[in-house]
Protein backbone atom coordinates (compact mmCIF):
# COMPACT_ATOMS: atom_id res chain seq x y z
CA UNK A 1 0.00 0.00 0.00
CA UNK A 2 1.17 3.53 -0.71
CA UNK A 3 2.78 5.54 2.06
CA UNK A 4 0.53 8.45 1.06
CA UNK A 5 -1.78 8.98 4.05
CA UNK A 6 -3.93 11.77 2.57
CA UNK A 7 -7.22 11.24 0.75
CA UNK A 8 -6.99 10.59 -2.98
CA UNK A 9 -8.50 13.01 -5.53
CA UNK A 10 -11.65 10.84 -5.62
CA UNK A 11 -11.97 9.24 -2.15
CA UNK A 12 -11.92 11.28 1.05
CA UNK A 13 -11.50 8.33 3.44
CA UNK A 14 -8.62 7.99 5.83
CA UNK A 15 -6.47 4.89 5.67
CA UNK A 16 -8.25 2.22 7.70
CA UNK A 17 -11.77 3.48 6.93
CA UNK A 18 -12.30 0.93 4.16
CA UNK A 19 -12.46 -2.84 4.69
CA UNK A 20 -10.24 -5.29 2.82
CA UNK A 21 -13.35 -6.63 1.07
CA UNK A 22 -15.37 -4.04 -0.85
CA UNK A 23 -18.52 -4.44 -2.94
CA UNK A 24 -18.53 -2.25 -6.03
CA UNK A 25 -21.88 -1.44 -7.63
CA UNK A 26 -21.81 1.04 -10.45
CA UNK A 27 -24.68 3.01 -8.92
CA UNK A 28 -23.71 4.78 -5.66
CA UNK A 29 -27.34 4.53 -4.53
CA UNK A 30 -27.01 0.74 -4.69
CA UNK A 31 -24.07 1.08 -2.29
CA UNK A 32 -26.35 3.07 0.04
CA UNK A 33 -29.07 0.43 -0.34
CA UNK A 34 -26.59 -2.25 0.75
CA UNK A 35 -25.48 -0.17 3.73
CA UNK A 36 -29.07 0.57 4.78
CA UNK A 37 -30.41 -2.96 4.41
CA UNK A 38 -27.55 -5.38 5.06
CA UNK A 39 -24.86 -3.72 7.19
CA UNK A 40 -24.71 -2.71 10.85
CA UNK A 41 -22.62 -0.04 12.58
CA UNK A 42 -22.36 1.76 9.25
CA UNK A 43 -20.09 4.74 8.63
CA UNK A 44 -19.98 6.69 5.39
CA UNK A 45 -16.40 7.13 4.22
CA UNK A 46 -16.91 8.88 0.91
CA UNK A 47 -19.14 11.51 -0.66
CA UNK A 48 -16.76 13.05 -3.18
CA UNK A 49 -18.60 13.52 -6.51
CA UNK A 50 -21.56 11.80 -4.77
CA UNK A 51 -19.76 8.47 -5.25
CA UNK A 52 -21.03 7.15 -1.94
CA UNK A 53 -18.99 4.69 0.09
CA UNK A 54 -19.84 2.94 3.37
CA UNK A 55 -18.19 0.54 5.81
CA UNK A 56 -20.07 -1.65 8.25
CA UNK A 57 -20.48 -5.22 9.45
CA UNK A 58 -22.27 -8.18 7.89
CA UNK A 59 -22.67 -11.17 10.19
CA UNK A 60 -19.78 -9.88 12.25
CA UNK A 61 -17.45 -9.39 9.29
CA UNK A 62 -16.23 -5.93 8.31
CA UNK A 63 -17.11 -5.03 4.73
CA UNK A 64 -17.41 -1.92 2.56
CA UNK A 65 -19.60 -0.92 -0.36
CA UNK A 66 -18.87 1.90 -2.78
CA UNK A 67 -20.13 3.06 -6.16
CA UNK A 68 -17.79 3.12 -9.14
CA UNK A 69 -19.72 4.90 -11.86
CA UNK A 70 -19.97 3.60 -15.41
CA UNK A 71 -17.26 2.40 -17.76
CA UNK A 72 -13.70 1.10 -17.56
CA UNK A 73 -12.07 4.50 -16.92
CA UNK A 74 -14.31 5.18 -13.90
CA UNK A 75 -13.97 1.81 -12.19
CA UNK A 76 -10.31 1.85 -13.20
CA UNK A 77 -9.76 4.96 -11.08
CA UNK A 78 -11.68 3.78 -8.05
CA UNK A 79 -10.35 0.23 -8.02
CA UNK A 80 -6.75 1.49 -8.38
CA UNK A 81 -7.14 3.87 -5.45
CA UNK A 82 -8.91 1.28 -3.29
CA UNK A 83 -6.11 -1.22 -3.87
CA UNK A 84 -3.05 1.02 -3.78
CA UNK A 85 -4.06 3.67 -1.24
CA UNK A 86 -6.50 1.80 1.01
CA UNK A 87 -5.20 -1.76 0.96
CA UNK A 88 -8.34 -3.43 -0.39
CA UNK A 89 -7.69 -7.11 -1.18
CA UNK A 90 -11.04 -8.40 -2.46
CA UNK A 91 -12.98 -6.26 -4.94
CA UNK A 92 -16.37 -7.61 -5.96
CA UNK A 93 -18.33 -5.85 -8.64
CA UNK A 94 -22.11 -6.28 -8.28
CA UNK A 95 -23.66 -4.84 -11.40
CA UNK A 96 -26.28 -5.13 -14.07
CA UNK A 97 -25.83 -6.43 -17.58
CA UNK A 98 -27.64 -7.09 -20.81
CA UNK A 99 -28.18 -10.64 -22.02
CA UNK A 100 -26.09 -11.73 -25.00
CA UNK A 101 -27.46 -15.24 -25.16
CA UNK A 102 -31.09 -16.33 -25.60
CA UNK A 103 -30.71 -18.77 -22.71
CA UNK A 104 -29.86 -15.91 -20.34
CA UNK A 105 -33.05 -14.36 -18.96
CA UNK A 106 -33.81 -11.09 -17.21
CA UNK A 107 -33.02 -11.30 -13.47
CA UNK A 108 -30.68 -14.26 -14.01
CA UNK A 109 -27.38 -14.13 -12.11
CA UNK A 110 -24.22 -14.31 -14.22
CA UNK A 111 -20.78 -14.67 -12.63
CA UNK A 112 -18.00 -13.43 -14.89
CA UNK A 113 -15.23 -16.02 -15.14
CA UNK A 114 -13.59 -13.87 -17.81
CA UNK A 115 -14.18 -10.48 -19.39
CA UNK A 116 -13.73 -9.83 -23.09
CA UNK A 117 -13.56 -6.16 -23.95
CA UNK A 118 -13.90 -3.58 -26.71
CA UNK A 119 -12.16 -1.04 -24.47
CA UNK A 120 -8.62 0.19 -25.00
CA UNK A 121 -8.06 0.14 -21.22
CA UNK A 122 -6.15 -3.14 -21.05
CA UNK A 123 -3.91 -2.21 -23.98
CA UNK A 124 -2.66 0.80 -22.02
CA UNK A 125 -0.72 -1.58 -19.75
CA UNK A 126 1.69 -1.94 -22.69
CA UNK A 127 1.72 -5.74 -22.76
CA UNK A 128 3.31 -7.49 -25.75
CA UNK A 129 0.04 -9.22 -26.65
CA UNK A 130 -3.62 -9.54 -25.68
CA UNK A 131 -4.29 -10.06 -21.96
CA UNK A 132 -7.10 -12.39 -20.84
CA UNK A 133 -9.04 -10.60 -18.09
CA UNK A 134 -10.09 -13.31 -15.63
CA UNK A 135 -11.63 -13.43 -12.18
CA UNK A 136 -9.97 -14.59 -8.99
CA UNK A 137 -10.53 -18.34 -8.82
CA UNK A 138 -10.68 -18.15 -5.03
CA UNK A 139 -13.57 -15.66 -5.09
CA UNK A 140 -15.26 -17.44 -8.01
CA UNK A 141 -15.21 -20.79 -6.21
CA UNK A 142 -16.51 -19.23 -2.99
CA UNK A 143 -19.27 -17.41 -4.89
CA UNK A 144 -20.58 -20.56 -6.54
CA UNK A 145 -20.42 -22.42 -3.22
CA UNK A 146 -22.44 -19.64 -1.56
CA UNK A 147 -24.99 -19.55 -4.37
CA UNK A 148 -25.43 -23.32 -4.13
CA UNK A 149 -25.85 -23.09 -0.36
CA UNK A 150 -28.47 -20.34 -0.74
CA UNK A 151 -30.26 -22.29 -3.44
CA UNK A 152 -29.75 -19.60 -6.06
CA UNK A 153 -29.44 -20.45 -9.75
CA UNK A 154 -26.64 -18.83 -11.71
CA UNK A 155 -24.55 -19.07 -14.85
CA UNK A 156 -20.76 -18.85 -14.97
CA UNK A 157 -18.91 -17.84 -18.10
CA UNK A 158 -17.47 -15.12 -20.28
CA UNK A 159 -18.87 -11.60 -20.27
CA UNK A 160 -18.15 -8.55 -22.43
CA UNK A 161 -16.98 -5.18 -21.10
CA UNK A 162 -17.97 -2.64 -23.73
CA UNK A 163 -17.12 1.04 -23.97
CA UNK A 164 -20.34 1.68 -25.88
CA UNK A 165 -23.78 1.58 -24.28
CA UNK A 166 -25.72 2.71 -27.34
CA UNK A 167 -24.71 0.74 -30.43
CA UNK A 168 -24.64 2.49 -33.82
CA UNK A 169 -27.83 2.02 -35.80
CA UNK A 170 -25.99 0.29 -38.62
CA UNK A 171 -22.93 -1.46 -37.18
CA UNK A 172 -20.52 -3.04 -39.61
CA UNK A 173 -21.36 -6.71 -40.14
CA UNK A 174 -18.97 -9.31 -38.77
CA UNK A 175 -18.62 -12.99 -39.52
CA UNK A 176 -18.61 -13.96 -35.84
CA UNK A 177 -20.57 -12.41 -32.97
CA UNK A 178 -19.90 -12.36 -29.22
CA UNK A 179 -22.92 -14.62 -28.86
CA UNK A 180 -21.33 -17.10 -31.27
CA UNK A 181 -18.29 -17.15 -28.97
CA UNK A 182 -20.41 -18.07 -25.96
CA UNK A 183 -20.38 -14.67 -24.24
CA UNK A 184 -23.29 -14.54 -21.79
CA UNK A 185 -23.76 -10.86 -21.01
CA UNK A 186 -22.51 -7.35 -21.70
CA UNK A 187 -21.60 -4.64 -19.17
CA UNK A 188 -18.98 -1.88 -19.05
CA UNK A 189 -16.54 -2.31 -16.19
CA UNK A 190 -15.19 -5.77 -15.39
CA UNK A 191 -12.21 -5.88 -17.76
CA UNK A 192 -10.68 -2.84 -16.06
CA UNK A 193 -11.36 -4.25 -12.60
CA UNK A 194 -9.87 -7.65 -13.44
CA UNK A 195 -6.75 -6.20 -15.04
CA UNK A 196 -6.14 -3.67 -12.24
CA UNK A 197 -6.49 -6.41 -9.64
CA UNK A 198 -4.19 -8.75 -11.54
CA UNK A 199 -1.50 -6.09 -11.86
CA UNK A 200 -1.65 -5.39 -8.11
CA UNK A 201 -2.01 -8.98 -6.90
CA UNK A 202 -5.52 -8.41 -5.54
CA UNK A 203 -8.63 -10.56 -5.97
CA UNK A 204 -11.55 -9.46 -8.15
CA UNK A 205 -14.88 -10.93 -9.19
CA UNK A 206 -17.90 -9.69 -11.11
CA UNK A 207 -21.41 -10.86 -10.14
CA UNK A 208 -24.13 -9.56 -12.44
CA UNK A 209 -27.90 -9.51 -12.60
CA UNK A 210 -29.41 -9.38 -16.06
CA UNK A 211 -31.44 -6.17 -16.39
CA UNK A 212 -32.52 -6.40 -20.02
CA UNK A 213 -32.58 -8.73 -22.99
CA UNK A 214 -32.74 -7.92 -26.67
CA UNK A 215 -33.90 -11.49 -27.25
CA UNK A 216 -37.06 -11.18 -25.13
CA UNK A 217 -37.45 -7.40 -25.16
CA UNK A 218 -37.81 -7.36 -21.36
CA UNK A 219 -36.27 -4.32 -19.62
CA UNK A 220 -36.22 -3.57 -15.87
CA UNK A 221 -36.69 -0.12 -14.35
CA UNK A 222 -34.00 1.98 -12.66
CA UNK A 223 -35.71 1.42 -9.29
CA UNK A 224 -35.75 -2.34 -9.81
CA UNK A 225 -32.04 -2.29 -10.65
CA UNK A 226 -31.27 -0.23 -7.55
CA UNK A 227 -33.41 -2.02 -4.96
CA UNK A 228 -34.52 -5.50 -6.02
CA UNK A 229 -31.42 -7.23 -7.39
CA UNK A 230 -30.58 -8.51 -3.92
CA UNK A 231 -29.55 -12.11 -4.66
CA UNK A 232 -26.21 -11.02 -6.14
CA UNK A 233 -25.70 -8.79 -3.09
CA UNK A 234 -26.28 -11.75 -0.75
CA UNK A 235 -23.70 -13.83 -2.61
CA UNK A 236 -21.14 -11.01 -2.54
CA UNK A 237 -21.64 -10.22 1.13
CA UNK A 238 -20.91 -13.81 2.09
CA UNK A 239 -17.46 -13.53 0.46
CA UNK A 240 -16.14 -11.17 3.14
Amino acid sequence: MSENKVPTPHIEAAVGDIAETVLLPGDPLRAKFIADNFLTDVKQFNGVRNMLGFTGYYNGKRISAMGTGMGCPSIGIYSYELIHFYGCKNLIRIGTAGAMNPDVKVKDIVIGMGACTTSNYVRLFGLPGDYSCIASYELLRKATDVADKLGLSYKVGNILSSDMFYNPENPAPTSTSWTDMGVLAVEMESAALYSNAARAGANALCILTISDSAFSGVVTTAEERQKTFTDMMKIALELA
